[in-house]
């Protein structure tokens, strides 16, 4: 069974967030929401304390998107806070009601009808209840189980790819602990890549999530991949590459054969086919993207005459791109980054064999 509920019935607080400027952001700790979904709306760090929220808090934003928050933080007058400091809510609940607003939103909101949280009051979403009541206790089981298949999946995932293995080597640590050391120098692009435009396939031409092979646009989320089509083999571009969005200069690496949305959109090919490894390429996106972003926007755009005659920063070794160095780099960088995902998954299997061998 389903009822309805208002918003203003389960939170006694919907605030909107603070006006903050990005120059009057000062650095600090605490995230910084503002709308959107890249990285779940976290823009900044700040040390603001007017712009500080309680964690077990919801955001939404004025375009209705809707994120659970387990931790403090500030948020931007374009998003609205949703919590109760008189009830507390269990995360799980909090994932549901986030779950549930998200769900009565979408598709509600936009540029043209952006939402204030002063107008969601009395909005209502749909949740379970038992003897009239909500019901809690099936919300706590859902997303339970939810995370389970999830966890489940994501060890499996690490295992496969090896990434469970989170250790740092004695080559790792001593590449990380002698970064601030290493040498740099530039070299051509043209002398490291070849570099090819990509083929073109308008939007208007595919159809959407109708196959296996990404279709790469110009847009920094999904690693630039928009969607995964069908599509005639003769416009595939070969991966194992860098991948330039030519108009926006977002710079990616590509593991797969992809389709590609214009033909501005560049491809780097690492010339020394040795070298041509995925963590090598990772680290070279980096050092494209570093030595080359400030040149280059919406209005003067990368396109392969111009990176002709461009250079990158490298580190060096024996007079050479120190390749080894940056493989060694990026994989320790993938173990720091991997730790906790890996430590939190196996938390959480720790956790729910704990709670089976209580029901047994």
């Amino acid at each position: 069974m389903w009822g309805e509920y208002k918003l203003c019935d389960l939170f006694n607080r919907i605030e909107q967030g603070r006006r903050l400027k990005k120059d009057d952001q000062l650095p600090g700790k605490i995230p910084f929401v503002m709308a959107g979904t890249t990285n779940t709306g976290v823009v900044n760090y700040i040390s603001n304390p007017v712009a500080s929220f309680p964690k077990n808090s919801i955001t939404v934003d004025i375009f209705g998107n809707t994120f659970y928050r387990s931790y403090d933080f500030g948020a931007g007058d374009d998003t609205g806070v949703y919590w109760n400091d008189e009830k507390t809510y269990s995360e799980a609940t909090m994932v549901f009601f986030t779950i549930s607003i998200a769900k009565a939103l979408d598709g509600k909101f936009s540029y043209g009808n952006k939402l204030r949280s002063s107008q969601s009051f009395n909005f209502k979403i749909q949740l379970p209840i038992k003897n009239g009541n909500i019901d809690f206790q099936f919300m706590e089981d859902f997303i339970a189980e939810l995370e389970a298949e999830h966890i489940s999946k994501l060890d499996a995932y690490l295992l496969a790819t090896g990434l469970n293995d989170y250790e740092l080597t004695a080559a790792e640590q001593q590449v990380l602990d002698d970064f601030e050391d290493l040498k740099f120098d530039e070299y051509n692009v043209i002398d490291i890549f070849d570099v090819k435009n990509t083929q073109n396939i308008l939007s208007r031409d595919i159809v959407e999530n109708s196959g296996e092979t990404p279709y790469l646009c110009a847009s920094s989320e999904n690693n630039a991949v928009s969607s995964y089509i069908s599509y005639h083999e003769k416009y595939l571009d070969e991966g194992n590459c860098i991948f330039i969005g030519g108009k926006t200069f977002v710079v990616t690496y590509q593991e797969k054969e992809f389709y590609s949305n214009d033909s501005h959109n560049l491809v780097l090919y690492l010339k020394d086919e040795e070298k041509r490894t995925k963590l090598n390429q990772l680290y070279l996106a980096t050092c494209i993207n570093k030595s080359l972003k400030h040149k280059y926007s919406w209005g003067n755009s990368i396109s392969n005459k111009k990176i002709q005659k461009d250079k990158v920063s490298l580190p060096i070794g024996d007079m050479h791109a120190n390749y080894a160095i940056m493989e060694i780099f990026i994989s320790a960088i993938q173990k720091l980054v991997i730790k906790d995902v890996v430590l939190y998954a196996n938390r959480k299997i720790d956790d729910t064999k704990s709670i089976v061998n209580k029901k047994a």
